[in-house]
């Protein structure tokens, strides 16, 4: 024998969240995962006993050796020698391998944590910086080595700051 019931009364559909509910729970779960992320950066930190300066964007620098020479600028040219890696140890690239780079500060084209670094250094400067993946390569990585949402470690040396030639 089968039953079937014949009950007509709708049930209660879920309700479609507002705009207003959504924005809240991306914020919320934005917020988890720069919580976490803040606790691994201070983790590793601790681990290397680094005693790290932290601007307000949440990139942490530590000069471990002191040059004399010219401090960097907007507008200035910073060649460096470069080690990066993520926070598990693994080396992503370094000047070993692709030779120093160099950038125009200000005109974009690198990290822009990396940009804000190089700002608190000077020429000869050796520094480890610790670049949360919001001031790295976001949420998509770098195509290449970097994952998405990943942190990047710097152990940066400025070898030179010059004036370019041409300002445009």
């Amino acid at each position: 024998m089968v039953w079937v019931s014949c009950n007509t009364e709708n049930p209660e559909q879920p309700k479609e969240p507002t705009t207003a509910e959504l924005k809240q729970h991306l914020a919320k779960a934005n917020e988890d995962l720069v919580r976490v992320e803040e606790m691994d950066i201070e983790n590793y930190i601790k681990r290397y006993k680094w005693n790290m300066e932290k601007l307000g964007s949440g990139l942490r620098y530590m000069v471990y050796e002191k040059g004399k020479g010219r401090p960097v600028e907007l507008n200035t040219i910073v060649k460096y020698n470069y080690r990066t890696e993520l926070l598990n140890g693994i080396e992503c690239y370094s000047s070993d391998d692709n030779g120093p780079k160099e950038f125009l500060v200000g005109k974009g084209g690198v990290e822009s944590g990396l940009e804000q670094a190089v700002l608190q250094l000077r020429e000869g400067d050796r520094a480890k910086i610790i670049l949360p993946s919001h001031l790295a390569f976001g949420l998509l990585g770098d195509d290449d080595c970097i994952p998405k949402k990943a942190v990047v470690i710097y152990d940066l040396e400025v070898l030179s700051v010059t004036n370019p030639k041409n300002l445009n």
